[in-house]
């Protein structure tokens, strides 16, 4: 695994003062327009508070302690564009947690409003940032409920996790790889969400930087080295457009911009294309100094001003100006043919509504710091929504973060009621989310629904601008099938309720037959009788032993096997069967000392018996991590397996060290699939490469063609990632493969 080298810290004290003093300065300018009376004052008490509890404290780095909060602060003010009490919030978001400082002290020194948001701040990071082994998603779900509380908390958050990010070198690998997936699983989509989509993809990139350093690395130098003729293009692209924009008397700025790294590697993993192959590397962004009034039909008449010189994809068009997204995004795309066939896309937008784009719901947040009345915009529905969510009952959490995930990251569909009242919901939804979203009653009783006057049934799937009238019945109730066709949280999470309580009646008939039974044997229902009955029946709780009493799965004849001593049931003695010989099988499965080539660095230096995880299918020289499992001890997946994320972000505290040692007598099983132009002779090319010039044994070999191309799935023993690679270069050579890539479970 690689080691990041860090540069020494090497400032006396001296120098620390005055690098102190200038971040101190930085923040005081970008405050400057918004400081009113006073406030400098307050901002200095803040600076001071901080610099005097944190003054022991050192970073991982070697610094002061006290930058961080000033550049916490520095990132709310000038990037996420809050105001000076959200400044003094951040100077303060960790002296409450690992200083002296108390809440009292906030509040007496500043007012409750300010402590109030402290305070939320220093639950996140008891939550968040300790490693307890409370499930990372319990964690989460308190920072949700602070979020529905206050958004200054979680926009601080972020700033402090991005400075985090941006600082990330200093920490020790395992710390790299849980922060860096923790921020791409929770608060990047967040980020997305609050509409900082700058923030957001820095993050991702930042967070790819440490989990997949190769493809990083790899994607960041061709960007460099295409960035002259990207610019050229650009320029090519532009030319014709911006003098028509100055003669028509537009105020505007034009320019191109690279998309993230993140995005570019997502598109050539989903897409399946090389790096030559994305062709929107980078957008053309307009932005217009125009009056509210006027913006939209200048939006419109520069959309038609591109159209004249380029060729627009109808399908690839979205108008966010008549409906904006509910995060307050507003804006028109259109991808055009630009010159040598490449398509581009261009936005475009005013001046106001880029400041909405990059600063997100902080831009409506400041249009409302100074003015409390501002009427309800749709973010203060949004919020309400989360506040549902996270206040129903439901227990399990990870099923919440999940649909929680799905609702920050899907785009939205408009659609109407009978009487033409808006609902925004994620695409996607049904006409069955569409029956929770107007009460959950609706819901429950929906046998159908009418779209734009035509019957659907309940899991027809709803697009923009659809008209829905919802059918009721008293006799209808919620089935265990109607989750499969919901898609938000709030539907879900309603129906599993419906469940609970449908569940609990059916068992209350069961609970009547088992005590008449014990009646009859003379035996009281009590606890510890009915806990004996769980264990025996081997059910999860007493509701679901009644439940499965009720429905007959479970028949009482057992019951004549036990013993019945006083008023206490015992369960009969069990019958004990000879070992099974393939509990032997597993053990030899397990790499034997000689041949273990991992090394774990855990609490014994000891090499220790592992599994590969079949979801990513690991080799000797993948960049891995070793997660403990509850049931089959540790298992080895790589940094960029489909669930590491989840796994790194949930439970941090089960993931431990590992790295290969050399060892070339073992082969792994690993898969890759190669997609090229079916020609004579081609699958006899591939095999004389594998098993005759680099002789690695295929353990199987599967190739459809269809329409001139083929699709193989190829299995092959390899003793590491570099012979793996070898074989992918040499393969790649061969004239008409168009795409290998390593096979994902």
């Amino acid at each position: 695994m690689e080691t990041v080298t860090v540069q020494k810290y090497t400032l006396n004290e001296e120098q620390e003062k005055k690098e102190i003093v200038r971040h101190y300065r930085a923040l005081l300018r970008a405050l400057k327009p918004r400081l009113k009376k006073g406030d400098r004052e307050l901002v200095r008490t803040a600076f001071e508070m901080a610099a005097d509890a944190h003054k022991d404290m050192r970073r991982k780095s070697g610094e002061p302690y006290i930058l961080h909060p000033l550049a916490v602060a520095q990132i709310t003010v000038e990037e996420i564009g809050l105001g000076v009490r959200s400044a003094i919030c951040a100077l303060l978001h960790d002296t409450v947690e690992d200083t002296e400082v108390t809440l009292e002290d906030v509040e007496r020194e500043f007012g409750s409003e300010i402590a109030h948001i402290v305070d939320g701040l220093t639950k996140i990071s008891t939550v968040i940032d300790s490693n307890t082994s409370t499930t990372q998603a319990e964690n989460f779900k308190k920072i949700l409920l602070t979020l529905a509380d206050d958004p200054r908390v979680i926009l601080i958050k972020l700033a402090d996790r991005l400075h985090n990010m941006r600082t990330l070198d200093s920490m020790s690998r395992e710390k790299q790889l849980k922060i860096a997936s923790e921020t791409v699983f929770v608060y990047a989509p967040l980020a997305h969400r609050l509409g900082l989509y700058i923030i957001k993809s820095e993050m991702e990139d930042l967070a790819m930087k440490y989990t997949e350093q190769d493809k990083y690395r790899e994607i960041a130098k061709r960007l460099k080295e295409t960035k002259r003729e990207r610019t050229r293009y650009i320029n090519e692209f532009i030319k014709p457009i911006k003098e028509v924009l100055q003669e028509e008397g537009f105020h505007f700025e034009i320019f191109g911009r690279p998309k993230s790294i993140h995005s570019i590697w997502n598109k050539i993993k989903t897409k399946g294309v090389q790096f030559e192959e994305v062709y929107d590397l980078f957008a053309i962004r307009i932005i217009l100094d125009t009056q509210v009034e006027k913006e939209k039909a200048e939006c419109w008449k520069v959309y038609s001003i591109i159209t004249d010189f380029y060729h627009p994809s109808p399908e690839r068009t979205r108008d966010w100006l008549s409906n904006p997204k509910s995060n307050g995004y507003e804006a028109l795309h259109v991808t055009v043919m630009g010159p040598n066939g490449k398509w581009v896309e261009v936005q475009i937008r005013s001046k106001r509504m880029n400041d909405y784009a990059e600063k997100g719901v902080a831009a409506h947040w400041r249009y409302k710091e100074g003015n409390q009345s501002v009427q309800e915009s749709k973010f203060e529905q949004w919020f309400s929504q989360i506040r549902e969510i996270l206040n129903s009952p439901d227990s399990n959490t990870l099923d919440f973060l999940a649909d929680f995930k799905s609702n920050l990251f899907t785009e939205e569909i408009y659609v109407y009621t009978p009487k033409g009242d808006l609902k925004i919901l994620p695409v996607g939804s049904t006409a069955l989310d569409f029956a929770y979203s107007i009460h959950s009653a609706v819901g429950n009783k929906c046998i159908g629904a009418k779209v734009n006057y035509k019957l659907v049934p309940l899991s027809h799937k709803l697009r923009s601008g659809d008209q829905v009238e919802i059918i009721t019945s008293n006799k209808q109730k919620p089935s265990e099938d109607w989750l499969n066709f919901v898609l938000t949280a709030k539907a879900k999470s309603k129906i599993k309720d419906a469940l609970k309580e449908e569940k609990r009646k059916v068992a209350m008939d069961g609970k009547e037959q088992l005590e008449r039974k014990l009646d009859h044997m003379k035996v009281s229902a009590s606890q510890h009788n009915i806990n004996e009955l769980v264990q025996f029946y081997k059910q999860p709780s007493p509701l679901d032993l009644y439940y499965q009493i009720a429905v007959r799965n479970i028949d009482l004849k057992e019951l004549k096997q036990f013993h019945v001593l006083g008023d206490k049931l015992e369960p009969p003695k069990p019958v004990k069967l000879p070992e099974p010989a393939v509990v032997e099988e597993q053990h030899t499965k397990q790499p034997s000392k000689k041949d273990a080539e991992l090394i774990i660095f855990g609490e014994s230096s000891d090499k220790i018996a592992y599994k590969l995880a079949n979801c990513c299918r690991p080799i000797p020289g993948d960049d891995v991590f070793g997660f403990i499992t509850a049931s089959e001890g540790l298992k080895i997946h790589r940094t960029n397996c489909p669930n590491a994320a989840q796994l790194l972000a949930h439970y941090g505290h089960r993931v431990v060290k590992t790295k290969w040692v050399k060892n070339r007598e073992i082969s792994f099983l690993t898969g890759l699939r190669i997609v090229g132009m079916d020609d004579v002779g081609v699958i006899h090319k591939i095999t004389n490469i594998i098993s005759g010039e680099l002789k690695i044994n295929i353990a199987g070999l599967t190739i459809e063609s269809k329409e001139g191309l083929f699709e193989g799935l190829i299995k092959v023993f390899v003793h590491d990632k570099d012979e793996l690679e070898e074989l992918v270069d040499r393969l790649k050579a061969l004239e008409g493969i168009q795409s290998i890539s390593r096979l994902e479970d």
